[in-house]
């Protein structure tokens, strides 16, 4: 027993002096999507916010593909040393419960450090489609199979978006997975798809442009950015929701003390009143909390969600 609790000991003092040094080499931020979509964005303002924070640079990475697997297992098996961190979201949340046989576990695998952001997703259609949303369904439910939306990629929170739509109105609409919202907006704005689920910051200045149109957004009030778009509640689907969220993870055993540091820093940099603002004008509010606060919450997105692809039948390729 000696043995042992000399052992405890050792590690303790050891994650303890590990924090204490923090950081002292590159920090990198895995987004598990293509560059230029909604997670890159909110992970690139973090990182240069954070880099000079900490006093050391933080990069992004973009590791795409596997439905967002790929680049999560890449952080849940790196050293728990906060030097490797992914900007997770609800896609860590829907496979859970979308993949029998996922590699990695979004609870176990990972600690969370701090809810970043929250969002909603768009329905937004090419011109030449219905103007209001009644039509739009009208059209779609006249020609069963024949229309497609593009996702951000298979059991992300756009697919479920298309996925909650679909359920709540009974159209037979055909889901076109991407490896992330740019190239997914790229296919709408070329005419290879007639529709796009896709959060606000990536879609506002093609919708500003008026190359696409928004019909709805998920959110049950509507985004300052886009305050002419009415929600899809309000247009009749009630309750309807579909939000998007991103948010700092760390491999699980990271020590407490890297983890309340990453926290603070993050949460004092999303509290401030210029990002705050410019993450409005974007389509995004800043959210932060405590990193039990965010356990909590991807809890609830993980039953929500689990609850979702039942009903719809889903299941991971």
């Amino acid at each position: 027993m000696k043995a042992i609790a000399a052992v405890a000991l050792a590690v303790l003092i050891a994650g303890a002096a590990h924090a204490q040094g923090y950081p002292n080499r590159v920090i990198r931020i895995i987004v598990p999507y293509a560059t230029g979509g909604n997670t890159d964005f909110t992970a690139r303002i973090v990182a240069t916010r954070l880099g000079e924070a900490l006093g050391q640079q933080v990069i992004v990475e973009n590791r795409p593909g596997g439905a967002t697997n790929i680049g999560t297992e890449l952080v849940a098996r790196a050293p728990a040393d906060g030097y490797t961190l992914l900007m997770g979201g609800a896609s860590n949340a829907i496979n859970m419960s979308l993949y029998a046989n996922l590699s990695y576990d979004t609870v176990r695998d990972f600690v969370p450090i701090v809810l970043c952001v929250k969002g909603a997703s768009v329905l937004a259609v090419q011109p030449a489609l219905p103007k209001t949303l009644s039509e739009f369904i009208a059209l779609a439910r006249s020609r069963p199979g024949k229309l497609n939306y593009a996702s951000s990629g298979p059991g992300s929170s756009t697919h479920m978006a298309g996925e909650l739509f679909k359920q709540m109105t009974g159209v037979d609409i055909v889901h076109v997975p991407y490896k992330g919202n740019a190239p997914a907006i790229a296919d709408a704005l070329g005419g290879q798809v007639d529709m796009v689920f896709s959060g606000v910051p990536a879609l506002l200045p093609h919708l500003q442009s008026g190359r696409l149109r928004a019909l709805a957004i998920g959110s049950l009030r509507r985004f300052p950015a886009i305050p002419d778009v009415p929600t899809f509640d309000e247009l009749g689907l009630r309750g309807y929701e579909s939000i998007t969220w991103f948010g700092l993870m760390a491999p699980a055993r990271t020590p407490r003390d890297i983890v309340t540091r990453l926290n603070v820093e993050v949460a004092r940099i999303l509290g401030g009143r210029e990002l705050g603002e410019r993450l409005v004008r974007e389509g995004l509010d800043a959210s932060a909390g405590t990193p039990e606060q965010f356990a909590r919450f991807i809890d609830e997105e993980i039953a929500k969600y689990a609850r979702l692809v039942k009903a719809a039948g889903l299941k991971g390729e």
